[in-house]
């Protein structure tokens, strides 16, 4: 992707607003403060503002439509979208923190010819690696892991570790970043694919009608299936919650819980537990399906058509749905591979290039005193956020123009965290600087709810929409609620 031309955050969502086909004139209330986030070389703080902007001025555009009045000011600013980008660090529970998402032993390890970082959250993929290594299942020493990763080259370790269905990528510089075939594939493409799917108006006449009539929420009345997992897909289902959709988070009862972020992703959510291999299940999310507006999903690519959930299956039930799906690395030869945030900074140079901006890194197990440190992660997991909000400006603006469009029909909507990464970069670089981090104590970005779960305070809503209420309500219980829609 070639750099955007501009250290304006109003001109990046200009790129992003033109690029979904969104009317010009809506630009015009976007207010957008000077401000300043992060600790990085990159500009982080203007991916949070222009991400966040995105979305909330689509939901804008639609709220003026439905009611048939001036689109509201939206505003967003730079603390407020920073603080959302580390949501879930924020997330406290009766006054507590969640526990950790990380796993025991992921991290960065030191090979024969440079660094692999290890992705262990999930107890499956810890099980893979361990295996790979040739290491006992029950292994939770980080040093035992060290030594075994030492005896690999980074790329064959990688390869293998894919392979087995564990999680783990050679760390890249720049340069060995953009001689992959997946970063030839990435070039000059804009971040999100927004396709009509069903150009032809016969099939909906039993699907019922997208939004109409005034609403205090732009998405009242919007039903969405939000079948993801981890943070990118279920910020975007979060932030179609904060708008009024009625979004209920499916999940399934043979899957591990992440209680490190489903707290703060199922805010706004209800929830259901449904087993795709049990047919009585199934079929309850068929008729969910039948009268869904959205379905967004995040596993990885072939995943849910290997059950007849893909997207052409969920488009026999429905040929009007928005089918919204989120990768990690988008169309090309990673395609199909599994992939998280930090594992696609590991992979596209990202790391290095932080490291060498901050002019230190992050130790390994591994490191001598003496050895350099290679790599620098991010402050945040700003792919994921970013994606997050990206999505769901594709799914906004999927929504607006059947609206105004509507022998359109169903539409396409993907994004993957590699796109957000090529963002990213393409808005340059900045010279590294020491910026306070989001923190507890910022009570002008947070809201705190009760129910089930307890006193749950987490950062609200990124933008101010005025006249609209954005306000997101207590986190789901995982399963706890009813497959029918409100």
């Amino acid at each position: 992707m070639n750099n955007l031309v501009t250290n304006i955050p109003h001109s990046t969502v200009a790129y992003l607003w033109r690029g979904l086909g969104l009317p010009d004139a809506a630009l015009n209330a976007l207010d957008l403060p000077v401000g300043d986030a992060f600790s990085s070389s990159f500009k982080v703080w203007h991916l949070a503002q222009s991400t966040v902007a995105t979305a909330a001025l689509t939901g804008a555009l639609i709220h003026a439509t439905r009611s048939s009045s001036p689109i509201p000011r939206v505003r967003v600013e730079v603390p407020h979208a920073a603080a959302a980008f580390v949501s879930e660090r924020l997330l406290r529970i009766d006054g507590n923190p969640p526990p950790s998402a990380w796993g025991v032993l992921g991290g960065l390890y030191a090979t024969r010819d440079g660094h692999v970082r290890i992705h262990d959250s999930f107890a499956h993929h810890r099980a893979s690696i361990l295996r790979v290594l040739g290491l006992a299942e029950d292994e939770s020493r980080c040093e035992a892991v060290a030594e075994a990763v030492r005896t690999w080259d980074k790329v064959a370790l990688e390869e293998a570790a894919l392979a087995s269905g564990a999680v783990a990528y050679a760390l890249r510089s720049e340069a060995e970043w953009e001689a992959t075939g997946q970063a030839q594939a990435q070039a000059d493409k804009f971040p999100i694919s927004l396709r009509v799917a069903s150009p032809s108006p016969s099939p909906f006449a039993t699907v019922p009608p997208l939004l109409t009539g005034p609403s205090l929420r732009p998405l009242t009345g919007l039903r969405v299936l939000d079948l993801s997992r981890v943070i990118a897909a279920p910020v975007a289902g979060r932030t179609l919650a904060a708008l009024g959709a009625d979004v209920l988070w499916v999940t399934s009862p043979n899957l591990p819980s992440l209680p490190g972020l489903d707290g703060d992703m199922t805010r706004g959510k209800r929830s259901i537990s449904l087993d795709l291999d049990d047919a009585a299940d199934a079929a309850k999310l068929c008729e969910l399906v039948k009268t869904a507006h959205v379905f967004l999903q995040s596993y990885r690519p072939g995943a849910l058509s290997s059950r007849g959930w893909g997207r052409e299956d969920v488009r026999r039930l429905n040929p009007g749905i928005i089918y919204a799906s989120l990768s990690a690395w988008g169309p090309g030869p990673w395609e199909c591979r599994r992939g998280f945030d930090s594992l696609v900074q590991t992979a596209s140079g990202l790391n290095v290039l932080e490291a060498e901006g901050a002019e230190l890194g992050q130790a390994t197990f591994t490191s001598m005193p003496h050895e350099p440190k290679p790599a620098r992660p991010l402050p945040c997991q700003a792919l994921d956020h970013g994606a997050g909000y990206l999505l769901a400006a594709g799914i906004l603006a999927a929504v607006y123009r059947r609206m105004i469009e509507p022998t359109n029909g169903g539409w396409d909507v993907d994004l993957s965290l590699a796109d957000v990464m090529e963002l990213l970069r393409s808005l340059g670089r900045q010279a590294f600087s020491d910026v306070p981090a989001p923190s507890v104590n910022d009570d002008a970005w947070l809201e705190t709810t009760r129910g089930a779960l307890g006193e749950v305070t987490g950062v609200s809503f990124p933008a101010t929409i005025n006249g609209v209420d954005t306000s997101l309500g207590r986190p789901s219980v995982r399963g706890a609620d009813v497959s029918e829609w409100l």
